[in-house]
């Protein structure tokens, strides 16, 4: 007969941050594009996600960038607590944490609205910006320069495990997260870089928990 060994509180308690890395995500996700279909006026060739933090319903999306920076900052833990030795170990819980605070900051900090949207906002660009759109901008660009740096170190540690597969999906989140913003498809592109990057968080917090629940 062999006996379960049930998991160390330790361990509970990095899998449950994990988790939480894990499902910053799809939360993300699932709250932006439920907002895309349902909102009057929405465009995602015109309006980048973050234009959802605007308008009588904007808290949702407030709601939303803070709940998923918080999940960020969770996988930045779970990241202090799971990986302890090897390149990057000091330097990838910082860059997670960073945008997983770039994310909250970006959330409480909402851009203008421009474009038409929400639904009575004239046409066309804001003739200038308001303090928290500008702080706005430079939080989503330190949050995602910082994921797309951390997705470059986990290259490194990979590639000197002679982990073929991994590296080069690693390196191609932080080359997708590093190209610079497309003015003519600017909306789309943030949209696509957010979901890389949450794909990277959601896998790397999964693998990290399978491997410390069932280590060996």
């Amino acid at each position: 007969m062999t006996t379960a060994i049930a998991p160390s509180a330790g361990v509970r308690r990095t899998s449950r941050v994990l988790v939480a890395g894990a499902l910053a995500g799809p939360l993300f996700f699932a709250s932006a594009v439920t907002q895309m279909v349902m909102r009057d006026g929405f465009d995602i060739r015109r309006h980048p996600i973050s234009q959802l933090a605007t308008g009588d319903l904007g808290w949702i999306q407030i709601v939303t960038f803070v709940l998923a920076g918080l999940g960020g900052v969770a996988l930045a833990v779970g990241l202090r607590r799971t990986i302890t030795e090897g390149a990057g170990r000091r330097a990838l819980p910082v860059l997670v944490g960073v945008f997983g605070a770039g994310l909250v900051a970006a959330g409480l900090l909402p851009m203008d609205p421009e474009n038409g949207f929400p639904a009575g906002t004239p046409e066309g660009p804001v003739d200038q910006m308001s303090w928290h759109g500008v702080a706005h901008s430079a939080a989503a660009a330190v949050a995602f320069t910082a994921l797309a740096i951390a997705a470059a170190v986990m290259t490194v540690r990979c590639a000197r495990r002679r982990a073929v597969r991994p590296a080069v999906l690693n390196g191609a989140v932080a080359l997708v997260l590093l190209v610079p913003m497309s003015p003519d498809h600017m909306s789309l592109q943030i949209a696509l870089n957010g979901l890389v990057a949450f794909t990277w968080t959601t896998v790397v917090a999964l693998s990290l928990r399978r491997r410390d629940m069932h280590p060996g």
